[in-house]
C-alpha cells in the first residue's frame, strides 16, 4: 500500500486535535470526558503551582478547579495504578488490565527496590488489618526507615506497594494526595480472567491508537507502557492502519500508521488557537520528549531531578505552546509568603521574535494560571521578554 504524506503542519494539527490542544481550553469541564479522551491522567506529587495533574486537566477546561478529579476515583469512576508512572485509569479499561497487575506484581516482586526485609507473617498481618479495618494509609504503620537516603522508604510501605502494584490492593480514595489502601477485591471487584492475555494487549493497542490516532510501533507500544515492542507490531501488522510518511520539522520524513478516521479530520480541522498555553512538563501530549523534539523542533529534558549546578534552564519548567509551535519556555513557581505567581526564568526559543503581541499574550496566560493556582497575581525577578 502507498503511504499518506503528511506534512509536517498537518502532522502538528492532527496531533494536537487528538490531545484536545487544538482549540481554546473553553470546553465544559468534564473530567471523566477529559480523561477518557486522553485514555489515562498521570499524576504527581509536586505541587509547584498546582499539581500536574490538575494541570493537566485546566489545560483542556479552563473553568476545571483543582482537586476535582479526586471524587471520580472514590466514586470507582476511575481506578490508580501505573502506567508510564501512576495514573488515574478509566474503570472500563480494568477487564484489560489484569495483565500489566500481574506483570508489575512480578516485577515488584523481584526489584530490590520493593524488598521490605518483613517476614511473610508482617506482610499478612498488614494486610489482615486492612482487611479488618477498612482503607489505611501508609502513615498507619509504624515501621522505621532504615536509611537516611532521600528516596528510603519505611519497610511497611514497600509490602504496601508491593500489593498495590499486584492488584492485590488498591487506592481507595487520596487524602491531601495521601494515598489510602483497601483490598483489590474491595476496590476493583473480583479479577475476571476470560480474556487471554493476548486479547488484552490487542484491546490495550486498539485504545492506544485509538487516541494517538498517528503513531509507530515503539510510540503504541509506550503509550500504555502494559505491552512489548513485538506485541504492538504484530497489532500493527493486524490491524485496519494506513501507513503514513511524515514530515519532521526538521525535514526528514519517518515511517508512521494512522487510523483512517483520524486522517478524514484533517480538511475540518480549524486553525491552533493564537493563546498561549503553559503546558505542563507532565502533559501526554508531550511526554514523549524523543516525539516531541521529531515532530514540534522542540527539545526538552525534565531537570527536577538534576543538580542545580548542572540544569540548562531549571527546576521546574513549563513549554510555552502558541498555536502548532513552542515559543519559548518559562520557570514559575507559587510564592506562598507573597501569595503571587513568580516567573524565576524565560527562554524564548531560536528565531521566535517576542513583541508586544505575543509578551502581552503570555501576560494573559500567566493571570489565567495565577487564578487557577489562587494566586494573587504574577511577579517577575527575571527580565521579561
Amino acid at each position: 500500500m502507498i503511504a499518506t504524506r503528511l506534512t509536517n503542519r498537518d502532522a502538528r494539527r492532527l496531533w494536537l486535535a487528538a490531545h484536545g490542544l487544538l482549540d481554546a481550553p473553553t470546553r465544559t469541564p468534564d473530567v471523566m470526558a477529559i480523561i477518557r479522551d486522553l485514555g489515562f491522567l498521570q499524576i504527581d506529587t509536586i505541587r509547584n503551582v498546582v499539581r500536574a495533574h490538575d494541570h493537566i486537566l485546566w489545560s483542556r477546561a479552563q473553568t476545571y478547579r483543582e482537586g476535582r478529579v479526586w471524587r471520580h476515583l472514590a466514586r470507582r469512576e476511575l481506578f490508580e495504578h501505573f502506567t508510564h508512572d501512576a495514573s488515574l485509569i478509566p474503570r472500563e479499561v480494568l477487564p484489560d488490565w489484569h495483565r500489566q497487575f500481574r506483570r508489575l506484581g512480578a516485577k515488584a516482586a523481584r526489584g530490590a527496590w520493593y524488598q521490605s526485609g518483613l517476614a511473610r507473617g508482617e506482610i499478612d498481618a498488614i494486610r489482615t488489618r486492612i482487611a479488618e479495618e477498612g482503607a489505611l494509609s501508609t502513615h498507619a504503620f509504624d515501621t522505621k526507615v532504615e536509611s537516611r537516603e532521600m528516596w528510603a522508604r519505611p519497610p511497611h510501605k514497600k509490602a504496601l506497594d508491593q500489593m498495590w502494584y499486584a492488584g492485590d490492593l488498591a487506592t481507595c480514595h487520596r487524602e491531601n494526595f495521601v494515598k489510602f489502601y483497601d483490598l483489590g477485591d474491595r476496590v476493583l471487584g473480583a479479577i475476571d480472567h476470560a480474556r487471554s492475555e493476548a486479547e488484552q494487549a490487542g484491546a490495550l493497542h486498539d485504545a492506544a491508537m485509538a487516541r494517538l490516532g498517528l503513531a509507530n510501533a515503539s510510540e503504541l507500544n509506550r503509550y500504555w507502557d502494559a505491552t512489548g515492542p513485538a506485541e504492538a507490531r504484530d497489532w500493527i501488522e493486524r490491524a485496519d492502519l494506513v501507513p503514513v510518511e511524515v514530515e519532521a520539522a526538521d525535514g526528514t520524513v519517518a515511517r508512521s500508521f494512522a487510523h483512517p478516521e483520524h486522517l478524514a479530520r484533517l480538511p475540518d480541522l480549524a486553525d491552533p488557537t493564537s493563546r498561549i498555553r503553559i503546558v505542563n512538563p507532565f502533559d501526554p501530549a508531550f511526554r514523549d520528549r524523543a516525539r516531541t523534539e521529531r515532530l514540534f523542533g522542540f527539545h526538552y529534558r525534565n531537570e527536577m531531578f538534576v543538580p542545580q549546578a548542572k540544569r540548562v534552564y531549571g527546576y521546574y519548567v513549563y513549554p510555552l505552546l502558541e498555536g502548532d509551535r513552542f515559543v519559548g519556555r518559562t520557570e514559575v513557581k507559587a510564592d506562598k509568603a507573597s501569595g503571587m505567581l513568580t516567573v524565576t526564568g524565560f527562554w524564548p526559543e531560536p528565531g521566535v521574535r517576542w513583541g508586544a503581541g505575543r509578551t502581552a499574550r503570555l501576560d494573559a496566560e500567566l493571570d489565567r494560571f495565577a487564578r487557577f493556582g489562587g494566586l494573587a497575581g504574577v511577579t517577575w525577578t527575571c527580565p521579561r521578554p
